[in-house]
């Protein structure tokens, strides 16, 4: 079997929360395609990605796809020279996907089975809240209560004002947040009353995850965790920092008492190790897409095992993430939950073969091989965004 065709989709959605999802399709010779995503956080990104991707696809043309771990290395070691972070180790994950899609399909086994075999049974979900329904105090309450009678344990919500997008596309924290890293009194207390609200009506059996976004600069991050910890009991604060410095994570760590989670925006295994080396995180939450891949989820959790800390893998984007991620943690023995966008995934419907089977705040993955689902191509193909 050989590699024929490496493809990425651009495809135009509503269930996005950036308005596209970016999957990646591997063809061989002998009729058995893979899938792959890398949605990423905008526009400007995804289109990079499909030139690329088409580059890399050239290069593989040809290649052995059982070959998975000779061939993330292939293509990782053909950027190293100009920066094998970021657009680099994102082809790697969507590829890297697609070849254990491909694997499982030729081998008639889903890819936990041939990660070394499932440790329980079904995956344990934190989910968001829409918070575009929180107009008022009893609208909040109405979207907590969906998401806890819907049988999660966990959920997580940004309650800094001024997240969401400008009509460019560009995430707020990266076009204003990143200036300064601060935030006014007025923003930090209305935020310290959602939480407390949010709490409030989630109850004390239910964790209360806060996404920061990587958005603050020290002292304001130390500030506003202080803050929500009086609030709302809170169980972890993630990204409190942008991801370039780990100094200033080490600072706000030192000076807050809750848990830290870490780990979106890191790119490949070496991204964890100083983490993990000098204690700057109690969770780790690398993203499949993103990060290089099953390949390399499995040896950041492996990783992270060593040091006892727990797995909690970030998804923002399709379905493909989703079930990427969930065959990975069958096999880990340090998983803590996955994150999924919405506690109803009901909007995946539309893009795959047979709706995700999602119950009293647990996933549920089919024996079928390979990912477990297909992309319906009929879909893909009548929403595919064209590039020049």
């Amino acid at each position: 079997m050989k590699i024929t065709s490496v493809r990425p989709w651009l495809i135009r959605s509503d269930a996005s929360y950036w308005g596209e999802y970016l999957f990646v399709e591997v063809t061989t010779d002998e009729g058995v395609s893979g899938w792959g995503e890398i949605t990423t956080t905008t526009r400007l990104a995804n289109r990079a990605l499909c030139t690329i991707l088409r580059q890399v696809g050239a290069a593989l043309t040809g290649e052995d796809p059982a070959r998975i771990e000779y061939l993330w290395h292939k293509i990782f070691r053909s950027f190293t020279y100009m920066g094998s972070r970021g657009a680099a180790v994102e082809c790697v994950s969507a590829i890297d996907i697609a070849l254990w899609d491909i694997r499982g399909k030729v081998l008639g086994k889903p890819i936990y089975e041939l990660l070394g075999g499932p440790v329980r049974d079904e995956i344990a979900l934190y989910t968001h809240p829409n918070q575009a329904k929180f107009t008022s105090k009893e609208a909040v309450v109405r979207e907590i209560r969906d998401i806890v009678e819907s049988g999660h344990t966990a959920l997580k919500f940004d309650p800094f004002p001024h997240q969401g997008h400008t009509a460019d596309g560009l995430p707020r924290e990266q076009r204003d947040g990143y200036l300064d890293g601060s935030m006014t009194r007025k923003d930090e207390r209305e935020a310290a009353e959602l939480t407390a609200l949010i709490r409030e009506t989630a109850g004390s059996d239910v964790d209360i995850l806060i996404d920061a976004h990587g958005r603050f600069d020290v002292p304001t991050a130390i500030r506003l965790c202080r803050s929500l910890e009086e609030a709302g009991q809170i169980d972890w604060f993630e990204e409190p920092c942008p991801p370039e410095s780990l100094n200033a994570l080490k600072q706000v760590r030192e000076k807050v008492s809750a848990a830290i989670s870490w780990g979106e925006r890191g790119h490949t295994k070496w991204d964890f190790v100083p983490v993990l080396e000098n204690k700057l995180a109690d969770y780790i939450m690398p993203d499949v897409t993103w990060t290089g891949g099953i390949t390399e989820l499995k040896k950041i959790s492996a990783l992270c095992e060593a040091y006892y800390i727990p797995v909690s893998p970030h998804d923002a984007a399709g379905p493909i993430n989703v079930v990427a991620g969930a065959q990975v943690m069958m096999t880990v023995p340090n998983f803590y939950k996955l994150e999924t966008s919405e506690w109803n995934l009901g909007k995946y419907d539309h893009l795959i073969d047979s709706p995700l089977n999602v119950s009293n705040g647990s996933l549920k993955l089919t024996p079928k091989p390979g990912l477990g689902v297909e992309m319906n191509r009929d879909y893909l193909q009548n929403h595919e965004i064209e590039l020049d």
